[in-house]
């Protein structure tokens, strides 16, 4: 006998595994958009490179934009330059060091700048180290930043109680009016370190204004004290002049020494502001463009302009998401909570949260810049430390007279292109997500109705034959037109074939029985007639052997009927309660008279054990186990009959001492036409009638037997398993 191997791997499993294959289709898809990447940042990177040789084009044989006089540190003079600040400055940390590197181009104003004395005639001239001052101006988002270091030997505050302010050490800013009109003052005249109020006062420091645009600090440092301001440009107008006030005496608080940036009795030597570049910045501006950060250097690497925000200079101008009034909500819910999330394990999502520490610099530095400055165009892509940032920098150089004045550097951060990448593998991952889950479902459910049609197949093909090895099912003919479906009638007309054959062979017996006792029968009167009238001894002999044949056919025939009448019985009678024990206890003391020469052992419950059935079924089933067990029994060996309700069932063993059964007949010996017995044993015929009777009794009960070696010495013991009765 076969055993059926159970294979985990089913058609939907191999199904859901071959489909897994169209994993291979995402993998392709993203290596075709990391081509197209390259090929997007090749594109990028010549752009870039074009915008830095467009205005460097714009630029060239322009030599008095790149005068070395205009372009260097500013000097002690009237003029102030004012060098271009990249982010805001902090004006309440009582310190200067935020202006980090710009304060290496700031300016020294001692004695020598316009030092004034006039304002007390006839006293001695003051110590000329006892004031002096450094100061820096830069530019940031429409306001102009100034700080003042003063060195002060006696620092003296406005009085609480004055009224006045300009009795005191204090910072005067002359400008001319936007309009050009006319020059207005402001004077910083603090009562202590404190934020600054400044105000507005005339030519002789008469009708203070308090101008509230102008905010700063002003705070005490060991050489004396520090002033920090902020001014909008658009109180600017051409020209701008700062002096420092020093009062020595906090009685008398007589200004002792004046040390200004232009000469305080001369209004019209106010300094000009030195913005930078103007025309650079016009230049810049007429290109229009919007979307790079763009820097002019000179010879040296200072900045001289900067246009745009590295932050936003992504070079693409991408198409904004979908909002939640725009699409779906489910969708962009389930975008958003689980694709995105999942997507982002492998893509990295670009921030705006960088800072460039190089675009923060006075100058600029780096391999493109120098190759520029050289006179060779050139492009790099730098990664900001600590971030995924990459920046794309091209840098061109500008020319005059054939010699390079300075460069162009034009600046993008990548992060527009990655995220055109990330937007389209969404696209592309999404709509691959969506084909592969109908695609898989639509597998999944092909192979889920072949797998069920082949199992209710199977199931039908099981169910064919029962325990006994009969026929008593056939398979329905599938409709189908598919080879399963061809299967299914091919199967069906073989059972139907096979079903036919059975009860030919199953109505053989009958048949034959029926048939044969006929010829019997003539055989046997015709010898009965031939013994009254032969008197021959040898003849004698001979009718006898006859006559002992035909017995023997007749106990055949006998026996092969028997089962046919038992099962044509058993269609047609009608069960009843009855008390089970009561049967088996009174047919093993018939037992006892019958077969006197045996021992036999009763062992059953004394509680009653009720089952549906026929009394006189029960009786005919343990006379075929008793006389087989009383066949094969050892001589002096008891044969043992055990009844025990167990569950909801009954159960009978009749057990005898003789031979073992041979393995191999386990499953056979309740089957017709069967028998183990062996040669010598068979003095009268036995066809294996007795067990399948038993057989089809059982089953008529709908319960079980079988037949076993016995466990604790030779022997056989036959199991009859019969349900209770139910009420």
């Amino acid at each position: 006998m076969s055993v059926a191997i159970k294979n985990p791997f089913g058609i939907r499993s191999r199904l859901v595994f071959l489909s897994s294959f169209l994993l291979i289709i995402p993998w392709l898809g993203y290596q075709y958009i990391l081509e197209m990447e390259d090929v997007l940042r090749l594109g990028q990177e010549q752009t870039v490179l074009g915008t830095a040789q467009a205005l460097a084009t714009a630029l060239n044989e322009r030599p008095e934009l790149f005068n070395e006089a205009n372009f260097s540190p500013a000097t002690r003079s009237q003029d102030l330059y004012v060098y271009p600040i990249y982010s805001p400055l902090s004006l309440v940390d009582s310190s200067i060091n935020d202006w980090g590197e710009y304060q290496q181009y700031e300016v020294g104003y001692d004695e020598r700048d316009y030092l004034r004395t006039a304002l007390n005639p006839g006293r001695p001239v003051p110590d000329a180290k006892s004031l002096e001052f450094n100061s820096m101006l830069g530019e940031f988002n429409g306001f102009l930043y100034a700080y003042f270091e003063v060195a002060d030997d006696k620092l003296v505050y406005r009085d609480q109680e004055a009224l006045t302010v300009h009795r005191s050490d204090f910072l005067q800013i002359s400008m001319l009016s936007s309009n050009g009109d006319s020059v207005d003052r402001y004077v910083i005249a603090p009562y202590q370190a404190e934020p600054i109020y400044p105000f507005k006062v005339r030519m002789d420091y008469s009708e203070p204004i308090y101008e509230e645009r102008i905010t700063g600090q002003w705070y005490e440092t060991n050489a004396g004290y520090a002033v920090e301001l902020r001014i909008p440009m658009e109180m600017l107008g051409e020209r701008l002049g700062f002096a420092i006030f020093d009062v020595d005496d906090p009685v008398e608080r007589n200004v002792n020494m004046v040390v200004a940036t232009y000469n305080i009795d001369d209004n019209e030597l106010l300094g000009s502001l030195r913005l930078p570049t103007p025309e650079i910045d016009r230049i810049v501006a007429g290109m229009g463009h919007n979307n790079s950060r763009i820097q002019v250097v000179d010879r040296s690497g200072r900045v001289l302009l900067t246009a745009g925000d590295i932050q936003t200079s992504t070079g693409l101008l991408l198409t904004e998401p979908e909002t939640e009034e725009s699409g779906n909500k489910l969708w962009l819910t389930i975008q958003d909570r689980i694709l995105n999330p999942l997507y982002y394990q492998i893509l990295t999502k670009p921030s705006t949260d960088f800072i460039d520490d190089l675009y923060s610099d006075v100058t600029r530095e780096g391999a493109h810049i120098d190759s520029a400055l050289l006179g060779t165009p050139m492009t790099q892509f730098r990664t900001l430390a600590d971030t995924e940032t990459r920046l794309l920098e091209a840098a061109h150089p500008i020319l005059a007279n054939n010699e390079v004045m300075g460069a162009v550097v034009v600046d993008q951060n990548m992060n527009g292109l990655r995220s055109f990448r990330n937007q389209a593998l969404e696209q592309l991952f999404n709509t691959i997500l969506a084909v592969m889950v109908v695609v898989v479902f639509g597998l999944f459910f092909f192979a889920s109705r072949i797998s069920n049609r082949i199992r209710v197949l199977r199931n039908q093909a099981e169910g064919i034959i029962d325990d006994s090895g009969r026929l008593q099912n056939t398979i329905e003919p599938s409709t189908q037109s598919d080879e399963i479906g061809d299967l299914s009638r091919s199967f069906s007309n073989i059972v139907e074939r096979l079903s036919q054959y059975t009860n030919y062979l199953e109505n053989m017996s009958s048949r034959l029985s029926h048939e044969l006792r006929t010829p019997v029968t003539v055989v046997r009167s015709s010898l009965e007639n031939l013994r009254m009238t032969d008197n021959n001894s040898d003849s004698a002999v001979y009718i006898e052997r006859a006559e002992e044949g035909i017995k023997r056919l007749n106990l055949i025939l006998t026996n092969m009927s028997e089962a046919t009448r038992l099962e044509q019985m058993l269609q047609t009678s009608e069960k009843e309660r009855i008390d089970l024990l009561e049967v088996i206890s009174g047919c093993v003391e018939g037992y006892k008279l019958v077969y006197m020469q045996t021992d036999f052992e009763l062992d059953i419950p004394e509680t009653p054990i009720y089952i549906h059935s026929v009394p006189e079924y029960i009786a005919q089933l343990l006379d075929k186990l008793i006389a087989n067990a009383v066949e094969f029994s050892y001589p002096d060996q008891p044969i043992t009959t055990y009844c025990r309700s167990l569950r909801d069932h009954a159960v009978i063993k009749v057990t005898n001492a003789g031979p073992f059964l041979p393995e191999n007949m386990k499953d056979q010996v309740f089957d017709s036409m069967i028998s183990v017995r062996p040669q010598e044993k068979q003095r009268q015929p036995h066809l294996g009638m007795g067990l399948h009777i038993a057989r089809l009794i059982t089953d008529f009960h709908g319960g079980s037997i079988r037949a076993e070696n016995r466990p604790d010495r030779q022997g056989v013991m036959v199991t009859v398993v019969i349900p209770l009765f139910n009420k």
